[in-house]
């Protein structure tokens, strides 16, 4: 059976589950510790210490992106891509939108709300900025579904497990909805009922349990987040340079595993 290393909260690890459960495959999860890198079957499953990392047989994929990739090729059907190159090309670009710019904002608001990276009235400004990106981030999404029921299309598919991750954390978990009525709002109502969503929602918020005890784990240098790529990009443009340079002193941020 295949497994999946993931952590319920990682949009990346979700759209790979909605996936591989809209694609009716069998799969079992696997939690690894990363307060300590994960052990030696995690490691070589992804060098990079990052969920998620798919395990099938002999074979071993990291990214989500490449992982849906090895999962449409060797599982062709029910296909989650649409049928034609440009809908293909399109569905892919909101893909990258969303775990590029909205990842990094719902992964900012975590840092200061849950992990206390900012305190006062340096959160409350970031927090503030956040809402606006996420607006503009909703606007966006919201103009590229139009008048349809899916982003895929006629029915569900890559684009949408791409994007339901980002917009439900921003609405269920950060408190920035999509305005009401909108498009974009009926889209996540409706979506939010597949059973494939709903598991993948019900587990992420199952995940919470224990989160108080995130920001004396991040002070004491035991939890140490990643920051690379568009992540440190946000925490720069938007008023956390100071957080990034603290959390290099304190040894409680890393940036990318170097490979050996």
């Amino acid at each position: 059976m295949i497994k999946l290393y993931e952590h319920p909260l990682s949009p990346y690890a979700q759209k790979v589950k909605i996936a591989l459960i809209e694609k009716g495959i069998a799969f079992e999860v696997a939690m690894p510790d990363l307060l300590s890198g994960g052990d030696a079957a995690f490691r070589a499953a992804n060098p990079r210490l990052e969920v998620p990392a798919l395990v099938d047989g002999d074979t071993t994929v990291f990214d989500s992106t490449i992982i849906l990739e090895y999962l449409e090729d060797k599982w062709p059907k029910p296909a989650l891509l649409p049928a034609t190159p440009a809908e293909r090309a399109r569905a892919r670009s909101l893909e990258e939108v969303c775990d590029t710019q909205y990842e990094a904002v719902n992964w900012g608001l975590m840092e200061i709300r849950a992990f206390k990276r900012a305190t006062g009235a340096m959160a409350d400004a970031m927090i503030v900025q956040a809402g606006q990106q996420i607006a503009g981030l909703n606007a966006y999404l919201d103009r590229a579904l139009g008048a349809s029921d899916f982003f895929n299309g006629a029915q569900f598919g890559w684009a949408d497990l791409s994007v339901v991750p980002h917009v439900n954390a921003a609405a269920g978990f950060n408190g920035f909805a999509p305005p009401a009525g909108s498009a974009l709002a009926r889209w996540l109502e409706r979506v939010q009922q597949r059973p494939s969503v709903k598991r993948v929602i019900a587990e992420a918020v199952a995940s919470l349990a224990g989160f108080e005890m995130l920001p004396q784990l991040v002070a004491s240098g035991m939890f140490v987040r990643e920051y690379r790529d568009h992540r440190l990009e946000w925490m720069f443009r938007s008023g956390g340079i100071d957080i990034v340079l603290d959390g290099i002193k304190k040894k409680n941020i890393r940036f990318s595993a170097e490979l050996a």
